[in-house]
């Protein structure tokens, strides 16, 4: 995950890197087309400039010839050559690209041409000019470089300022979120969001401050009908098994009578079990649990074992375990023990007669394994009322408890089927 600063940078940075990289060839083209009509103009002066000077001296057409001569020996770029007066020619500029025959080592170079008819001494003369436009390109280089040194500093300032300011302006964010962090519904106490001149994050407490008010009372509404339910239901179930174990006692009761009244209490015991899970699981889902106590786990699963030794007996299961001593974990006791009650519960009911139950626990694991003869269908595992065997005798709650559990601890449950074997692991 990135933060929204480096989403919100990285993108204005790229675009601003493109559109120095376009703007190269641009600042080429406009920089080389000036420099060009700079020299153009400098090549006309010197044409005329010079052509002005052979005719304030008044030479005459001997002498003239013999200037000329020295003018075209000792000035290499310029040249003037006679021409026929029949023959008119307008001003043409051209580049041309020739080696440099005086240095040392001959390079390369452009250099801007005119060619230009003038008048000396009342007679034509094609003038022609060369100047070296190298120039140009040293030019663009050092714009270029201006650029790219003052786009760095735009791109150094601009994170630096960023950073700096995410700190001032997104500071009321990261207190809310803090606070978002650390609520918790089971204490009922509403949130009070620092006073900020930002519209934006003004907006968002108000929402945030009516959500909470909802869900708290969302929650107390729950929280209500659970603890309501919890104790309207288990009194007149109570009831009803009361009654019908006096009714099983009598002794006129005949045998189709007395199997009717143990059907019926046997289904009454199954829906006392199945109110309970059920209020268990709303509990569970409204957080209405404490998970900060610090569990010694070894100690639970010990417990469970003890008090379920009789189940192994019925089906002369053989209990194999490797418990690391002194393992603690946070979360719930009464949960943790529902959780371990419910997973060796579980493995009793799906081992075949004179299986074997194998469980253990390391530092960030619990696992728990029993023999079985088919892989128990994974889409329900966890499902409520789902039936993953001919056992009717369960609520169909069990493993929907555990799943919950581990969820609402932050748990995480995994079940696989190896070598004829369920496995169900829970990593802390």
């Amino acid at each position: 995950m990135k933060p929204l600063l480096s989403k919100t940078t990285k993108p204005f940075i790229i675009y601003v890197l493109v559109i120095l990289l376009m703007s190269i060839p641009v600042y080429y083209f406009i920089v080389d087309t000036i420099w060009q009509n700079e020299l153009d103009e400098h090549n006309k002066t010197i044409a005329e400039k010079t052509a002005y000077e052979f005719n304030h001296l008044k030479l005459s057409n001997e002498m003239l010839h013999e200037s000329i001569k020295l003018w075209n020996s000792i000035q290499p770029e310029t040249n003037i050559e006679n021409i026929k007066a029949e023959v008119p020619q307008n001003d043409e500029y051209f580049t041309v690209e020739k080696a440099e025959t005086f240095a040392a080592e001959p390079e390369i170079e452009r250099y801007r041409c005119l060619k230009k008819v003038v008048y000396i001494n009342n007679k034509p003369f094609l003038f022609t000019v060369q100047t070296n436009i190298e120039e140009s390109r040293e030019t663009i280089a050092a714009i270029a470089l201006n650029t790219a040194f003052f786009f760095a500093i735009i791109v150094v300032g601009l994170l630096f300022l960023n950073r700096r300011l995410s700190v001032v302006v997104w500071n009321p964010f990261r207190n809310t979120l803090e606070k978002l962090k650390n609520f918790n519904l089971n204490h009922q106490s509403k949130i009070e969001f620092e006073k900020t001149d930002t519209t934006e994050f003004e907006e968002l407490h108000q929402s945030l401050s009516k959500l909470i008010e909802h869900s708290i009372s969302v929650y107390k509404t729950q929280k209500e009908f659970t603890e309501n339910a919890s104790h309207e239901l288990q009194t007149p179930l109570a009831i009803i098994k009361h009654k019908l174990d006096i009714l099983l006692q009598n002794e006129d009761l005949t045998s189709k009578q007395y199997e009717i009244v143990e059907d019926i209490n046997k289904a009454l015991t199954r829906s006392s079990r199945i109110n309970k899970n059920l209020l268990l699981l709303a509990k569970i889902e409204n957080s209405q649990f404490d998970i900060s106590e610090n569990i010694l786990f070894n100690k639970v699963i010990e417990q469970s074992c003890e008090m379920l030794e009789e189940h192994f007996h019925q089906k002369n299961i053989k209990v194999h375990s490797s418990l690391e001593m002194e393992v603690f974990v946070n979360g719930n006791m009464s949960l943790t023990e529902v959780l371990i009650n419910n997973l060796i519960v579980n493995a009793i009911r799906h081992t075949t007669q004179n299986g074997i139950i194998d469980m253990k626990l390391v530092d960030s694991s619990f696992q728990i394994t029993n023999s079985g003869t088919e892989k128990l269908n994974e889409d329900f595992l966890f499902k409520r009322f789902s039936r993953l065997s001919a056992d009717s005798t369960g609520s169909g709650l069990g493993l929907a408890i555990i799943y919950e559990i581990c969820k609402f601890q932050n748990w995480e449950i995994i079940y696989t089927f190896e070598n004829d074997q369920h496995i169900f692991t829970v990593n802390f």
